[in-house]
């Protein structure tokens, strides 16, 4: 066995810093906006999935590393060689530098799509013609949304609620005005979530508007506030993000749907962690403001420009322009696997396998349709982390109550942000019959597993499904995510252990094929790289292929360096957080990671390990992080049809050789395109090629 990672190198040296890193990733999905072959709207977009990825990067980390910094710990030893204080002053210097490039690049994109005849207009740009659309629209749609507060006369500051936008308004009173004592009065106004944030205005011949419903109610400030006399008026753009953590009371009367539901209701009034302005904002408004918010500086303040909340962009208007967005791909059928007929009798026979999105989701509606109708399915058994706002796999789980089936769903409640949706479906789907299950104490539930059990003749047969993603029909059109139909019955008797175990959880179950955490998953792994080390000093095949969405657990890492040093040679696909140090002699010369960004979001978990010949494959819900391993309920399912293997790793070859959007992750965190002179490979559109040749095959 070869030494383990020399512990006398600085833990600095040893590990990307985990928040530091995440904010490269963003900076990755940043250079898609950037990027100039990527369709001009998909570029808005781009800069809003970046926005909406800050928002929660804000609630969630770095509210962490404030609670540390606030608590007198250095955290260290947690963070990775810098302390919480260092840390929070980096991540506020690189978010400030990021804000910058966004706003460099969407004025880049505002003036090309000027040049397709796409007009942004402010509200000092409005025409006649289009202010008394404005107005009228104003009056009858926005008006009615707005909450408009005086905060100059309040003896208390009204609590601002968590990534809402508002506009800071400052009046200049006239002498004759005898309303306020004070010669300048605010006014606070919060931008209705309720409307679309981007409004198209008629157009004018083929030229097209869109004003953004901030600058609509600026035009109309005269409205609102119509009742006072004024010598000037102005509004600028404000936001605070708050501590998004869950804090669940002790109430034994409370279910524990009441006990989440009080939680996500307090979650708007957390600590704030962040405070966003406009940085055009006059000085004094600014210092009135932060000293009424109590905004200090253990909170991350952020110049920002005119628009905040530019997650909006996500929902950018198609304006009919489909040359200028991603062409839509038809989701193809899995060769061999027909939606007509029954698709358990076909998966009685072999495994199939399901890669969205370049392969059709209806498969997984299909299974659930299919168990809800057919007289011989008496149980059907699910995990449900996040489901879709409209959800077919819902209604397929009512339907087969009403079936007489008995149907039980492990619903976790606790997933981040989905929290109001996920109770809304509990409550929905209890009150039809369904039993629900709410997780184990102390962990959250992630794997994502299907069982049915189906009476043929006098035996019960189950079926599954096993999966990397949620089973969303929303995400499966925009995540990858491998999902594995299966009549395996050791497989399938082993998952049925999973959903035992949800019921009975003070008995610790053993598995022969599932990989299962919290309790064996750090040690199988372990195992897994023990044995390719000791291949590869025996001169048998070996080597080990990743594809995970983070990598942060620095043991597991030591792990993989450990490997390294032995000579095994490491593959990685790391989309996000990646804090393993690649390419450095005597720890990790042999480990190369890169990180794809494109069209759709890289979301598989995969391991690979060549076994000396006799490859183990896993798919997994669980990525190389200390909550998956030790503190989430996750499946790491095996692959034992060699036609599947052969094409999980064709794709997964697919990805590795891709030099188009494949950034090269370093020492150095530069975000480098890969770049060589061979064939060119965008990843996931020659993915989409290879299924469509299977189907011709």
């Amino acid at each position: 066995m070869t030494e383990r990672i020399d512990e006398t190198i600085a833990v600095e040296n040893r590990y990307h810093n985990r928040e530091l890193s995440w904010l490269q990733f963003n900076a990755r999905v940043l250079q898609e906006a950037e990027d100039e072959t990527t369709p001009l709207i998909e570029r808005l977009r781009f800069l809003g999935i970046f926005s909406n990825n800050l928002d929660e990067f804000f609630k969630v980390r770095y509210a962490t590393i404030k609670r540390i910094a606030e608590a007198g710990k250095g955290g260290r030893s947690f963070l990775g060689g810098i302390t919480a204080k260092d840390l929070m002053e980096e991540i506020t210097q690189t978010v400030i530098e990021q804000q910058k490039t966004s706003l460099r690049i969407l004025s880049d994109i505002e003036k090309k799509l000027q040049k397709e005849n796409i007009h942004m207009v402010d509200e000092t740009q409005i025409t006649k013609a289009q202010g008394a659309f404005i107005t009228e629209y104003f009056v009858q749609k926005v008006s009615p949304a707005l909450a408009t507060i005086m905060i100059g006369e309040l003896d208390e500051f009204p609590l601002l609620k968590d990534s809402a936008a508002y506009l800071a308004v400052r009046m200049k009173m006239s002498k004759d005005d005898d309303t306020f004592a004070s010669k300048y009065n605010y006014a606070l106004i919060e931008i209705p979530r309720t409307i679309e944030r981007f409004v198209v205005l008629p157009s004018d011949g083929e030229k097209q508007y869109i004003i953004i419903l901030d600058d609509l109610i600026r035009y109309c400030l005269d409205n609102i506030f119509s009742i006072f006399k004024y010598d000037s008026i102005s509004a600028h753009m404000i936001k605070i993000t708050r501590d998004a953590e869950l804090d669940l009371d002790s109430d034994l009367s409370r279910s524990f749907i009441e006990k989440i539901s009080k939680s996500v209701k307090n979650r708007s009034v957390g600590d704030p962690v962040r405070f966003v302005y406009d940085k055009s904002i006059d000085k004094e408004t600014l210092r009135y403001l932060m000293d009424k918010m109590g905004v200090d500086d253990t909170d991350s303040i952020i110049p920002g420009g005119r628009y905040h909340n530019r997650r909006d962009y996500m929902g950018f208007p198609s304006l009919g322009r489909k040359d200028l967005q991603y062409e839509k791909i038809q989701p193809l059928r899995i060769k061999g696997l027909s939606l007509q007929g029954s698709l358990l009798d076909k998966i009685a026979q072999k495994d199939y396998l399901l890669y969205a999105p370049y392969q059709t989701f209806s498969y997984v509606v299909k299974f659930l349709r299919e168990a809800a109708l057919d007289p011989k399915v008496k149980k059907i058994k699910i995990t449900i982390y996040r489901l879709a706002q409209v959800s077919h796999i819902a209604s397929s789980l009512i339907n087969a109550v009403k079936n007489g089936k008995e149907v039980t769903v492990q619903i976790e409640l606790q997933a981040r942000f989905d929290e109001a949706a996920n109770i809304r479906y509990a409550e929905q789907m209890q009150s039809e019959g369904v039993r629900l299950i709410f997780g184990v104490a102390g962990l959250k539930v992630h794997c994502k597993a299907c069982l049915v059990e189906r009476l043929e003749g006098e035996k019960v047969k189950r079926y599954a499904f096993v999966s990397t993603g949620n089973f969303n029909e929303s995400t499966a059109r925009l995540y990858t995510d491998y999902t594995l139909f299966t009549a395996n019955q050791k497989i399938c008797k082993e998952i049925n252990k999973v959903f035992d175990f949800f019921e009975v959880n003070y008995k610790v179950k053993k598995y022969r094929h599932l990989i299962v955490s919290p309790h064996y998953t750090r040690n199988t792994l372990y195992s897994l790289i023990d044995t390719e080390i000791e291949n590869h000093r025996l001169g048998r095949a070996s080597g080990i292929k990743l594809k995970l969405n983070s990598l942060s657990d620095f043991k597991m890492i030591d792990k993989l360096y450990e490997a390294s040093r032995a000579g095994v040679k490491i593959q990685m696909i790391v989309r996000g957080i990646c804090c393993l140090i690649p390419g450095i002699k005597g720890m990790s010369e042999n480990i190369e990671v890169i990180s794809i960004v494109d069209k759709f979001l890289e979301h598989p978990r995969l391991f690979i390990f060549e076994n000396g010949g006799e490859q183990k494959m896993y798919i997994s819900s669980a990525d190389f992080m200390g909550r998956n391993l030790d503190n989430r309920v996750e499946i790491s399912c095996p692959i034992y049809d060699e036609d599947i293997k052969a094409e999980i790793n064709d794709t997964f070859s697919i990805c590795w050789n891709d030099n188009v959007k494949a950034r090269v992750i370093t020492e150095k965190q530069d975000n480098a395109y890969r770049k060589n002179k061979k064939e060119k490979i965008r990843s996931q559109f020659k993915t989409y090629e290879y299924y469509q040749q299977k189907l011709k095959e």
